[in-house]
């Protein structure tokens, strides 16, 4: 029976390493080409590279003329900074309001504000281009920027009400007894306790900010204004003449942060995840 259960075991992570394996191996192929020579990258695709050169970060860190792919990874950290703040600042708050505080048709709100989670975006992109348009936002970072200083993430603040609901409200009391208003405790004993949910909202936002592609090819439109993801859109040639090995290579540099982020915070993330199902 032992003997089994063991046999078992192995299938099961045998199985799971090779998912793995088969996962991660287009991430291994494109570090590994960032290093190939042009020519090598498609005639060799094995992982290991017959030749190493580094002509493809060089090359693709000046792609623009009098311009650094440094520039765009500057417009994307100050985008997704923002975006981080606003999140954790306003989600947070609006959060508090919902899972701690009573107010006329509270339900009703809460309502309309888990519909949006389920509203497809493509709905709403006509009316906030036309709006962003109307305000003459369009090639700024504020389309990008200000929502997110508006709780406009809902998913955040659904997550973040269930983290709330999870802490005791004898807290909340005794902080009245000792003369605390809705404003202190939210600072002074929501926020300290919630550390698990701010982090997980803090860094799926950079993430989510980071890796977004639609939004800031909708709304910015010239090249010193670019981000990461535009960037790396500008060796790809409509005629057929791509810089593939640049564009593997500024690939290669735009995941660091990410998975930097990700490492480091990992457990956090889990637990954040983990805990927000809790309720009191």
């Amino acid at each position: 029976m032992a003997r089994s259960v063991k046999i078992s075991r192995l299938l099961l992570h045998a199985c799971i390493l090779g998912v793995g394996v088969v996962m991660i191996y287009p991430v291994l192929w494109m570090v590994s080409s960032s290093f190939k020579p042009e020519y090598l990258i498609f005639s060799s695709p094995g992982l290991w590279p017959a030749e190493v050169t580094l002509d493809n970060y060089l090359n693709g860190w000046n792609i623009v003329r009098n311009m650094t792919f440094g520039v765009f990874f500057k417009n994307s950290f100050i985008i997704s900074v923002i975006a981080v703040i606003g999140n954790v600042v306003t989600c947070s708050m609006a959060a508090y309001a919902f899972a701690r505080m009573n107010f006329p048709l509270k339900r009703i709100w809460f309502a309309f504000m888990l519909v949006t989670i389920m509203l497809p975006s493509h709905v709403t992109l006509v009316p906030q281009y036309a709006i962003f348009h109307h305000l003459d936002w369009i090639d700024t970072f504020l389309p990008l920027t200000v929502p997110k200083l508006l709780a406009t993430d809902a998913f955040f603040i659904f997550l973040m009400v269930q983290f709330f609901k999870g802490i005791p409200k004898e807290l909340d009391e005794s902080a009245t007894i000792d003369g605390c208003g809705p404003v202190q405790i939210y600072y002074r004993i929501i926020l300290p306790l919630a550390l698990p949910a701010l982090l997980t909202t803090a860094i799926f936002t950079f993430i989510w900010t980071w890796d977004d592609f639609f939004s800031q090819l909708l709304y910015l439109n010239t090249v010193d204004k670019f981000t990461v993801p535009l960037g790396l859109r500008l060796f790809l040639d409509s005629q057929g003449q791509s810089s593939w090995g640049g564009l593997l290579a500024m690939s290669v540099l735009s995941l660091l942060p990410i998975m930097i982020l990700f490492f480091f915070f990992q457990r956090q993330i889990v637990e954040g995840i983990a805990t927000t199902g809790v309720k009191g």
